[in-house]
């Protein structure tokens, strides 16, 4: 029996349309329990499916900087992920919560 061959997977490939986009990062705010990391993580994803350089460029910051605040090993501040969120052409909404 040969060997399997497995590839790493990147989320980032799969993310086409600004309706992907959307439900994947509305998915992992869901499911990051309040992590900030994690949904930062989640816009870095994001970010690298549209292009690192044109998302630093119109969130007005250095993509080395985009790449820091988004790796997941921090957590930006809120003025960041609101930059970065309008540069991916996404935008926040509030919702009560459902009990």
């Amino acid at each position: 029996m040969g060997k399997t061959k497995t590839t790493r997977y990147d989320v980032a490939e799969y993310l086409r349309t600004p309706e992907e986009m959307a439900a994947y990062l509305e998915a992992c705010i869901e499911e990051s329990d309040g992590d900030a990391a994690f949904v930062a993580k989640a816009l870095g994803n994001i970010a690298r499916a549209k292009g690192m350089t044109q998302v630093a460029r119109d969130a007005g910051l250095s993509r080395e900087s985009l790449y820091k605040a988004l790796s997941g090993d921090r957590t930006p501040g809120f003025d960041t992920i609101l930059k970065v969120v309008h540069a991916l052409g996404l935008e926040l909404h509030a919702a009560p919560i459902a009990n």
